[in-house]
């Protein structure tokens, strides 16, 4: 099977990436014509320093930042994904660091002054610490939000609600209470249910019963 040219400068950036960094490339791959590596967190700032700096590669521009959580793996629950984009070379390219959780994870903030922010985010949303960021605080959610909503073990109601208490006259936050009133369930489909009441157009569907019951169409006779 001929693979395409992307493909094959792909394969070709992933041989030289891994000759000048051998030991801090754990694994890669070139799938739908876009390259990903798995990197060793010990060797990452210097891998992407040299990403960066190196006329080869020349990834002068980080692109994203966000994470994967993988609640049942064992070893290191989450990915962190990086995406950089080389201009001159016309290239992307996908790193990953396998982290567990509470591992700190070295910023780019000293290498690409946006990481800042892509950090920021994945620590509100995931709870992951970036070592070296100046400013790791929440940027999505509430400053008095509880947990990190893009954990799969995070609950979909959440554990607080916000809202505006006229009495007092200020915002609040609330433990969650989803409200239930008793239901008496039958089971029974809504439309079968309703047979003591007349919707629109009933009349017409009655009509149409009584008018067509004496008389035979042409396909019918002919059946």
């Amino acid at each position: 099977m001929s693979i395409s040219p992307l493909d094959e400068e792909l394969q070709d950036l992933a041989e030289e990436i891994v000759a000048s960094h051998k030991k801090a490339v754990v694994e890669w791959a070139v799938a739908h014509q876009e390259l990903s590596m798995i990197v060793d967190i010990k060797a990452f700032t210097d891998i992407v320093r040299s990403l960066r700096d190196e006329a080869q590669f020349h990834f002068k521009q980080l692109i994203d930042v966000t994470a994967v959580d993988w609640p049942g793996r064992e070893g290191a629950r989450f990915d962190v994904v990086y995406h950089f984009l080389s201009l001159k070379h016309n290239q992307r390219l996908r790193l990953k660091l396998r982290v567990d959780e509470d591992e700190l994870v070295p910023s780019l903030y000293p290498l690409y002054s946006t990481a800042i922010w892509f950090e920021r985010e994945v620590w509100d949303l995931y709870g992951i610490p970036f070592d070296g960021n100046p400013d790791l605080r929440r940027i999505l959610t509430d400053y008095g939000f509880e947990g990190h909503p893009l954990r799969k073990d995070f609950p979909l109601t959440g554990y607080t609600e916000l809202r505006y208490d006229p009495e007092s006259e200020r915002v609040v936050y609330e433990p969650v209470h989803l409200v239930q009133d008793y239901r008496d369930f039958d089971f029974v489909s809504p439309w079968e249910a309703m047979t003591d009441i007349q919707l629109p157009g009933d009349e017409k569907a009655g009509h149409k019963q009584a008018f067509g019951a004496g008389k035979r169409t042409d396909h019918q006779e002919g059946t």
